[in-house]
């Protein structure tokens, strides 16, 4: 028998409509990034909150240039990427002090991504014991704090360490 991951959460977001332009490309040109729970810009990336989280704080890292690889990267989009992601462990860590962090991309729609075409990286803070009977019987997660207050607290940390 093999073992499954199992987050039917995440059926909301697979169900969900999906717009036709890149999210990706699309927030960031907005004026209001609180509406768009965009936290962080650098010249060549930013840093936006999951808006279908595995765990309350899970943020992206997103290049602006909008590719799907790695590959396409250019050497200071990948040095910027993990540059942010360092600053969401460093700002996580104050606002939350997780236990752990899961740090990954799921590249391809084989790979898992959700959105195929524009690379994002994940960082999900982890806690021991942050599954619970909710998600492994009822299929649903709890996520115990609002976007606005995660967003809020989020931002004023991330404004305070640049």
């Amino acid at each position: 028998m093999s073992d499954l991951l199992y987050s039917p959460w995440r059926l909301n977001y697979i169900l969900s409509k999906k717009e036709k332009d890149c999210i990706f490309c699309l927030k960031p040109q907005a004026d209001d990034d609180a509406k768009h729970l965009i936290l962080y810009r650098s010249k060549l990336s930013f840093i936006i909150m999951n808006l279908f989280p595995y765990n309350n704080g899970h943020l992206m890292v997103v290049p602006n240039r909008h590719v799907s690889s790695l590959i396409d990267l250019n050497d200071d989009e990948l040095a910027d990427i993990m540059k942010l992601t360092r600053l969401c462990e460093k700002v996580m860590g104050k606002v939350y002090r997780p236990e752990g962090f899961n740090i990954g991309m799921n590249l391809g729609k084989a790979g898992g991504a959700g959105i195929e075409a524009h690379l994002h990286l994940h960082i999900v803070p982890r806690w021991a014991g942050d599954s619970n009977f909710m998600t492994v019987i009822n299929g649903t997660r709890v996520i115990p704090e609002s976007f606005e207050n995660a967003y809020n607290k989020l931002k004023e940390q991330f404004d305070n360490e640049t």
